[in-house]
């Protein structure tokens, strides 16, 4: 207790120490704490979708006819033709062969990377890919090397020092940043990976929905689909939903089927997600004018952020803006909330020392006004 309690007094002297805030609402844009109202400016509901009459709907009538629960994996009991229907129109939405529904992203990541890969293998991982994806390797054993931050040159000098020692080898990077709000050099990537027989794995948990033509994501955009091995993606966030899913050829899902520890031993995502995930992607496809909103926002914000001196960074709907400083951070954030927008500080481990944030996540329900006026209120805060 005594290492406990030491770990909590340093985090809060620090200004690390995190703690949950449950709200009464959220919807629209917008977080309730009691009858207080916030700008809400955390979420990952990039296109509003997670209060569409369509999507609640959907879920509405699973409930109905199957109930509340999927009731065992999907291995024993727990498999419905609703799942399948998800995952043939999720391949057909990543344009590969086949795919399998997780029950949450860090469920996909950790089950994909400990399941293809092994102590013979080697993983090489951008160097601020998600906690799930580092956790995944760690659990595959495979030997693991990080390069620079979407560094291809920084890569490929590992690649030809280490890619020949080992059996099968990986590259694996998210496509859009989640912190950083960029993107990676996926074709860069792909040249490296078929120059040096690698397979390449993306996770497009913050690019579906938002980026290519028919919001498949960054693979789609850069026409990259059929060159990435293993495609990963979540309903938790532009698709406003729950759950994740993996795309690949048929053979590999069909191994992960019999493979995966996270998929087989989780019981199967309820009728009403379920449902609410298949109307997702088809609302994706059929209103294309919510990201393209989103992401002119996005531009925008960060243009007259920059014009005013600000640090910015991101090429997408994340908008981080850098504050340094941990106090400072937190400091910062405490003045917006005042102002009535709800923004969190985002400090080390989840970012590196000295680049702790104001994470912007803006959304399809941010309107223009609003945005003029959060741009005002930074600009009048000194701290």
């Amino acid at each position: 207790m005594a290492e406990i309690r030491q770990f909590l007094e340093k985090r809060k002297a620090q200004g690390l120490l995190r703690a949950l805030s449950p709200a009464s609402m959220r919807r629209e844009g917008k977080i309730y704490f009691g009858k207080k109202e916030f700008v809400d400016l955390s979420s990952n509901d990039y296109l509003g979708l997670s209060g569409h009459p369509r999507i609640i709907e959907a879920a509405r009538k699973a409930q109905d006819k199957f109930g509340n629960s999927s009731s065992g994996s999907r291995l024993l009991s727990g498999d419905l033709n609703l799942h399948h229907e998800l995952e043939e129109s999720v391949a057909r939405f990543k344009n590969k062969e086949s795919a399998l529904v997780f029950n949450s992203g860090y469920h996909a990541n950790i089950g994909v990377l400990s399941s293809l890969y092994g102590k013979d293998d080697c993983i090489f991982s951008d160097r601020l890919n998600h906690a799930s994806i580092v956790d995944g390797v760690i659990l595959s054993r495979a030997r693991f090397f990080r390069f620079r931050h979407n560094d291809t040159a920084h890569l490929e000098s590992l690649l030809n020092e280490q890619r020949g020692r080992f059996r099968k080898a990986l590259i694996v990077t998210e496509s859009v940043f989640s912190m950083d709000g960029d993107k990676a050099p996926l074709k860069g990537l792909v040249r490296l990976k078929d120059k040096y027989d690698c397979s390449m794995m993306i996770d497009e948990a913050h690019a579906t929905g938002i980026f290519g033509k028919n919001g498949s994501g960054l693979a789609e955009e850069e026409g990259l689909a059929g060159k990435i091995e293993l495609i990963m993606g979540t309903f938790g966030k532009a698709l406003g939903s729950f759950g994740a899913y993996v795309a690949s050829s048929r053979e590999i899902i069909e191994y992960l089927i019999n493979t995966s520890r996270s998929f087989i031993y989780s019981t199967a995502l309820p009728p009403a997600v379920i449902a609410s995930d298949l109307a997702s992607i088809g609302l994706i496809e059929q209103e294309p004018f919510r990201r393209l909103k989103l992401l002119e926002s996005a531009a925008n914000l960060r243009g007259a952020l920059k014009e005013k001196g600000f640090d910015v960074k991101g090429e997408s709907q994340i908008v981080p803006l850098i504050t340094g400083d941990n106090l400072r951070t937190v400091k910062l954030a405490k003045r917006l909330q005042e102002k009535g927008y709800w923004v969190l500080p985002i400090r080390p481990p989840t970012v590196p020392q000295g680049e702790g944030r104001l994470r912007f996540s803006l959304s399809f329900c941010h309107n223009k006004d609003t945005l003029e006026r959060l741009i005002d209120d930074i600009s009048g805060i000194e701290v």
